[in-house]
């Protein structure tokens, strides 16, 4: 094993005094093409081209001597330190950071980056980059190659965002590009490069960017880093009464029933739902609270304009798609839970053929359920039923105010 293994980050400035001294007594450097035609790497010293890390740990492992490895931005953020601290490769390091990418390239746009989501996106996975982007207003992802500004911008679709590109930053070929995200597949981007990603109805607004004009940025802090202290406003609780979304809740909606319905769907941040009759929104805007993205459908367009007034209530972002399921669920984007709120075994059949991991439905008679039980059955769902009553009390006279009764089913998906 390595005697002694240093990773040193690299943004483009002059390296620290313990970086030159680490690099100086290194008999083996790994690192990228730039990295190893730095001045400072030994001449005498093996040299090792990063591109497998897993590979460039086990010739780490087994080299006798000091070990350098040279990584863009702070290598321990996203970076290298993670996997050659893994326990196969059994490796100690001492690292000497720098300033992260993310770090520098909302420098460059004059932003604050507290109240920002970070993802790192890969062509395997894009699609969970993409759903964080839909979902929060201020979005940084590293991208790779196959998964960059273009494909981002594709995947989004006609969810509209404005794009701050930083391409090659701390290099003389540093730059950074404004755009809006429909604009972005026009152009070839640089490696490596990280896409600011800025907008929705969540957002502070425009993106105040030098040399591209100022906007209004939101006053105050917030105590953690990811959230924005603006939005959504402080709301304890989920499933709500119909009293917080200031419209009668429709029949798949009962709190009761929405509550039992989130907590099968389970959506979290990386997600897309489909909230398929979403109705006064109530569903939509909860499971977007959770922080995943949404998109809400339905037919009516007082519906679809109670669901858009609501999001923006409670500040999180969703997009809105008027139209008749099955047909409308066509052009949509793959989900990963989907709650039908109507429509019955014919939605829940056309929901079941994207492959969700999760759908749940509701029915008001056992003649209903049996159908969309079938239906998420022979889609390759394993299905459970419920027979959900609630009764709501007037605690003055403990009588009873109001009852609800339905049907709740939900089915996990058994096999691909």
């Amino acid at each position: 094993m390595a005697d002694r293994v240093t990773v040193i980050g690299w943004d483009g400035s002059p390296l620290t005094d313990a970086a030159r001294s680490a690099l100086a007594a290194a008999t083996l450097v790994a690192g990228a093409a730039h990295h190893l035609a730095l001045p400072e790497v030994p001449p005498a010293a093996e040299r090792v081209r990063l591109g497998s890390v897993d590979l460039a740990a086990r010739r780490i492992a087994g080299h006798r001597g000091s070990a350098v490895v040279l990584a863009d931005g702070d290598p321990g953020f996203f970076g290298v330190v993670r996997t050659l601290r893994a326990p196969q490769h059994g490796l100690e390091v001492e690292v000497v950071p720098a300033v992260s990418a993310v770090a520098t390239a909302f420098a460059r746009a004059g932003m604050p980056w507290d109240d920002a989501q970070v993802v790192v996106a890969h062509s395997r996975d894009l699609r969970r980059a993409v759903n964080v982007c839909r979902a929060h207003p201020k979005v940084a992802v590293l991208t790779s190659p196959g998964a960059g500004p273009a494909e981002l911008a594709l995947l989004l679709g006609d969810v509209h965002r404005t794009f701050v590109i930083c391409e090659e930053l701390g290099t003389e070929r540093e730059q950074v590009t404004v755009l809006t995200s429909d604009k972005a597949p026009d152009h070839h981007w640089r490696d490596p490069n990280v896409v600011i990603v800025i907008g929705g109805s969540g957002s502070a607004g425009p993106v105040a960017v030098p040399g591209w004009g100022a906007t209004r940025p939101r006053a105050g802090g917030g105590w953690i880093a990811g959230r924005d202290p603006g939005y959504p406003p402080a709301v304890r609780g989920w499933a709500l009464p119909a009293d917080a979304y200031g419209s009668d809740l429709g029949e798949g909606e009962a709190t009761e029933l929405r509550a039992a319905q989130l907590a099968r769907l389970g959506p979290r941040v990386g997600d897309l739902v489909w909230d398929i009759g979403s109705g006064c929104g109530a569903a939509a805007v909860e499971a977007a609270r959770f922080g995943a993205a949404v998109i809400a459908v339905d037919r009516d367009p007082d519906a679809c304009a109670r669901t858009t007034a609501v999001a923006r209530r409670y500040g999180v972002q969703l997009q809105v798609v008027h139209g008749a399921a099955p047909q409308v669920l066509e052009d949509l984007p793959e989900p990963d839970v989907v709650r039908v709120g109507g429509g019955g075994p014919a939605v829940v059949a056309a929901a079941a053929a994207r492959r969700p991991e999760r759908i749940v439905a509701h029915a008001a008679t056992r003649d209903e359920a049996e159908a969309i039980g079938r239906a998420l059955a022979e889609g390759g769902y394993g299905v459970e039923c419920t027979l959900l009553q609630a009764v709501e009390l007037d605690t003055a006279a403990w009588s009873e105010r109001e009852r609800s009764v339905a049907f709740l089913l939900s089915g996990r998906r058994t096999h691909l």
